[in-house]
């Protein structure tokens, strides 16, 4: 059995993951998807209803090839400490998440949740890349 912490915060990037792990999991597997916000003024209902059809595209997907439990959190903490915290409850054997390429100015101004993940985990982590959103 594995346990897969999958981060996700909209429908193509949890799309994009489900094609990588689709014909690696079993029916013994386990995967947490995680939405995250920061909640208050940080998070408006569009935000919420995004995370919830991002967690559901993982439970359509994948939920016929493994156990699929989804977790949308809307608290104080930062995306990137959900995802370990969640990883950390759940034992997970891998964290699988996705990256855009970005310029180095983006970087530097608005930090990257996949980059504090990579800097903070001591679990394996799957990076899989994602065609830009914007595109």
């Amino acid at each position: 059995m594995t346990t897969y912490v999958l981060a996700t915060n909209h429908v193509d990037t949890s799309a994009r993951l489900c094609d990588y792990l689709v014909d690696r999991v079993s029916t013994s597997d386990e995967i947490h998807a995680v939405n995250s916000h920061r909640g208050g003024d940080e998070t408006d209902s569009q935000d919420i209803r995004d995370g919830e059809e991002a967690l559901t595209v993982v439970s359509s997907r994948l939920g016929g090839f493994a156990t699929v439990e989804t977790h949308q959190f809307v608290r104080d903490n930062a995306p990137y400490e959900d995802v370990l915290e969640q990883a950390e409850d759940v034992d997970a054997d891998e964290i699988v998440m996705g990256i855009r390429k970005r310029n180095p100015t983006a970087k530097v101004v608005f930090g990257s949740t996949a980059q504090r993940i990579l800097l903070h985990s001591n679990r394996p982590i799957a990076v899989v890349p994602l065609v830009e959103l914007d595109e």
